[in-house]
């Protein structure tokens, strides 16, 4: 009998925080939404704001962007440590989950301290050469470095950047001795790898194809898994001399933890509904990004397997961000 009790309890108990939780999914949201991102300007702002005035629409309530800075660690903490409740939200691609590899006492841990809600876009960078290089595929940029050790340069927009940590993925996996040369951004890159003074970049798709429409710069490959809509007639890294080798840039959407599954569950249908809508479609393809919406189990599996691969890359080459 008082097991019989017990077991009641605990079923009334599971009842009652299942229907709280499903009364909070109705009645949510009831006021301003933040989502707290990168510095203006970049593709992950633009997304940030496309996505927000999608949100806006369809929750009836009005979602804002506050951008904090350069640092992953400006917008993650103060998300990190807000209330459960599904109204200050982070939108960040990878320097916000590979940022406690690159400097010491995070202030957060990205998979303890957040829920994933949904994967929105991804963009590949493309593995552009000055023409002078003789080279024209992967392989032969491979054969290239391994007969000339340390004497091949490739630029990055920065510490930690989608291009420096693809340049040191593909320097890992090939076997090879290139030499990193960080600038302050993406243009300033583009100018010396423009010159010849450097050899070889993993470039943003947007800053890169217009230099690769006249000639300027060659492009050997996109550095996704898959063939990228952006760039059609370019091959793959993976699919051209390095088999398994990926380093997309992607960007996604996370609530503090332990907000209520009804919550994660609303957000995700409507990023969703928005990143399908032709309009969101249109707009991050212009802006060289591609949507993609993804269940929030699915971002926590890449999250977790990006840590796993890029975090070894990081440690291995000394990359710090402090």
């Amino acid at each position: 009998m008082l097991i019989t009790r017990c077991f009641a309890g605990v079923f009334i108990v599971a009842v009652a925080v299942s229907s709280l939780g499903s009364v909070f999914g109705q009645d949510y949201p009831n006021k301003t939404i933040r989502v707290f991102t990168a510095a203006p300007g970049g593709g992950v702002d633009f997304a940030a704001r496309l996505i927000a005035q999608g949100l806006t629409s369809g929750l009836g309530q009005p979602v804002v962007v506050e951008n904090r800075g350069g640092q992953a660690i400006l917008a993650a903490e103060p998300v990190a440590k807000s209330p459960p409740d599904g109204y200050t939200l982070i939108f960040y691609g990878s320097g916000f989950w590979l940022t406690p590899f690159m400097r010491d006492n995070t202030p957060y841990d990205p998979v303890r301290d957040f829920a994933p809600i949904s994967l929105t876009n991804s963009s590949p960078n493309v593995l552009v050469v000055h023409p002078s290089l003789p080279v024209k595929s992967v392989k032969e940029l491979i054969a290239l470095a391994k007969a000339k050790p340390g004497a091949l340069n490739f630029a990055s927009s920065g510490l930690g950047a989608s291009s420096h940590l693809g340049g040191e993925l593909f320097k890992s996996m090939a076997g090879i001795n290139i030499v990193h040369v960080p600038y302050k951004a993406n243009a300033a890159a583009l100018i010396d790898l423009l010159s010849g003074q450097i050899q070889l970049m993993f470039s943003t798709t947007t800053a890169a194809v217009p230099h690769m429409q006249t000639g300027k710069l060659k492009a050997l490959a996109v550095t996704s898994a898959q063939p990228s809509a952006l760039l059609p007639d370019v091959p793959t890294v993976a699919a051209t001399g390095l088999p398994g080798y990926e380093a997309a840039s992607i960007n996604a959407m996370f609530a503090p933890a332990k907000t209520p599954v009804a919550v994660i569950n609303r957000l995700h249908q409507e990023i969703v509904r928005v990143l399908g809508t032709a309009e969101a479609k249109k707009r991050l393809f212009n802006a060289g990004l591609e949507p993609v919406g993804s269940s929030p189990e699915q971002l926590a599996a890449k999250v977790k397997a990006e840590m796993t691969r890029l975090g070894k890359i990081i440690k291995d080459s000394g990359v710090r961000a402090d």
